[in-house]
């Protein structure tokens, strides 16, 4: 498996000098089968269009997962230039009918077109939590707690590696947990899983959480302890705060050091090929 990150930044793209090593895009992660394209994709944000990019002439033939409905992770899709001589099949969390929730930010008055005017061949469908095929991609939906709507957590495998993917993640939703970072609780627990890598919410750190947990995410040490407790061989930090600068982000992975999860910032254009 061969996964790239498109866009790593969480609530608002971030463009500017400072945010240059890092990048400025929000949440989009591409995953392909070896040498195939990418195949998979998990959210929407502007990070999409680098997805374009990298495809160069090829039309995006695949899926596309959203893991919830935040502008973040959904901005990229009108912009998603690889779609509009291919197919699409996007996913969301059940929540009512996919098209007319998705109308509610991608249409008159907020956008000029709507979901099904797209350019390419696109379908829509809700997901329920549970196990489910997806074009031979195996894939594990649950629910996990995060602020102004529901949220999904994803385990994706093919066969060869395995991701976990929770990109909004508010564990003190649940309760403080045994560190005061948040609950370890077991739908993050069986999402990551000895998987080969979890990327998760790292939007704040431990001193930052007090004042800023009700913003509706997740410490990077809380990702990393999570990492630990769930046997993950590497971990992630993903959905860096749009403040956050190159410095402060090597500052806070230098701060968590290396351990068993060997946790690692998420930078926009890097690839990881799995297993690693």
């Amino acid at each position: 498996m061969r996964l790239t990150f498109c866009g790593v930044r969480g609530s608002t793209a971030a463009p500017g000098p400072e945010f240059v090593r890092y990048g400025g895009n929000t949440s989009c992660v591409a995953l392909a089968r070896d040498s195939e394209p990418p195949s998979l994709v998990l959210d929407g944000g502007t990070g999409l269009r680098r997805l374009s990019k990298l495809l160069g002439p090829l039309a995006f033939e695949g899926t596309l997962l959203l893991g919830h409905l935040h502008w973040d992770h959904t901005q990229g899709l009108p912009f998603f230039a690889a779609a509009d001589e291919g197919r699409v099949h996007l996913y969301l969390p059940a929540q009512g009918h996919p098209v007319e929730v998705l109308r509610r930010s991608i249409g008159p008055p907020h956008f000029p077109l709507r979901p099904e005017e797209l350019r390419g061949h696109w379908t829509f469908s809700s997901l329920e939590p549970g196990e489910h095929d997806i074009d031979g991609w195996t894939v594990l939906a649950l629910d996990i707690p995060h602020l102004g709507g529901r949220t999904f957590g994803y385990r994706i495998s093919d066969g060869t590696a395995t991701v976990a993917y929770l990109s909004d993640h508010n564990p003190t939703q649940l309760g403080d947990g045994p560190d005061g970072l948040g609950e370890y609780h077991d739908a993050a627990l069986r999402l990551a899983d000895g998987v080969d890598l979890l990327i998760h919410d790292a939007q704040h750190t431990a001193a930052e959480l007090p004042d800023k947990a009700f913003l509706g995410h997740a410490a990077a040490e809380y990702a990393v302890a999570l990492g630990r407790r769930a046997g993950a061989k590497r971990v992630a930090l993903f959905h860096h705060d749009p403040d956050r600068t190159d410095d402060e982000i090597d500052a806070i992975q230098a701060s968590i050091g290396g351990g068993t999860s060997r946790p690692f910032a998420a930078a926009e254009g890097m690839t990881v090929d799995l297993p690693c």
